[in-house]
């Protein structure tokens, strides 16, 4: 398997030449997938941001993206919204940098911020149609959400969501956590799984969210044909 590697940043960042694309690798743990020749990853960065299609076309125009990574989700936003203005968040220069290589990040036209999370949750105030939780933090079973992020940066992170906009959160270990904060902020709230992965997507907003009808939805648009079928999606009470 080729394979490119360099260190920035003070991460282990590798980039996987694989039948069908290439894999972000940081810290051991799979961090981005990009096909040249699809949004879609038929993996759990489908999830993250398949709740943009519970907002009506005009609510498409701003998004917030905490953990950029190698652009997946960005990839997948700008599929969905092209005219639409995405800000990425992403603290580690090396990951940035394996994103414009070789991930085509630059052809996305996000407006790349090299910051720590928290730093700009702090600063920022702009309001955004969805933002996406991605952030993580630690090595490959060890990977985690950091305490921050649970103990203030969810409530942060639903002050940057416009009026029935939408918060779309990955989580692993602490997804009771952050269920609890959502349910907090939004009175909505829907679960999304991949089948064979570890992964839980919380989608919450002040407008109500279906599952069944985000289903729908995501059958009447193509690029997540290779998902549905592991997809599964639960409205929470």
């Amino acid at each position: 398997m080729p394979e490119r590697a360099e260190d920035q940043g003070g991460s282990r960042v590798r980039v996987n030449s694989v039948l069908g694309g290439r894999e972000l690798i940081v810290d051991g743990t799979f961090a981005s997938w990009y096909n040249p020749d699809s949004a879609a990853t038929g993996s759990v960065w489908d999830a993250l941001v398949a709740p943009v299609l519970s907002l009506p076309p005009r609510r498409r125009k701003r998004f917030l993206i905490l953990g950029l990574g190698g652009g997946s989700a960005a990839r997948l936003i700008r599929a969905l919204a092209p005219d639409a203005k995405i800000v990425g968040v992403e603290l580690d220069e090396g990951v940035i940098k394996a994103a414009r290589q070789e991930f085509g990040l630059d052809r996305l036209g996000v407006e790349v911020v090299q910051a720590d999370g928290r730093d700009f949750l702090k600063q920022d105030r702009r309001r955004y149609d969805l933002v996406i939780d991605d952030i993580f933090i630690g090595k490959r079973e060890r990977v985690r959400k950091p305490l921050w992020m649970l103990k203030w940066g969810v409530s942060a992170a639903a002050a940057r969501v416009a009026k029935g906009g939408v918060l779309s959160c990955n989580t692993i270990g602490e997804t009771r956590q952050v269920s609890k904060i959502l349910r907090e902020n939004f009175p909505s709230l829907l679960r999304l799984e991949i089948e064979d992965y570890e992964n839980r997507i919380l989608a919450a907003g002040n407008s109500p969210l279906s599952g069944r009808e985000l289903r729908t939805q995501l059958f009447q648009e193509n690029l997540f044909e290779s998902v549905l079928p592991r997809l599964s999606l639960r409205s929470l009470k």
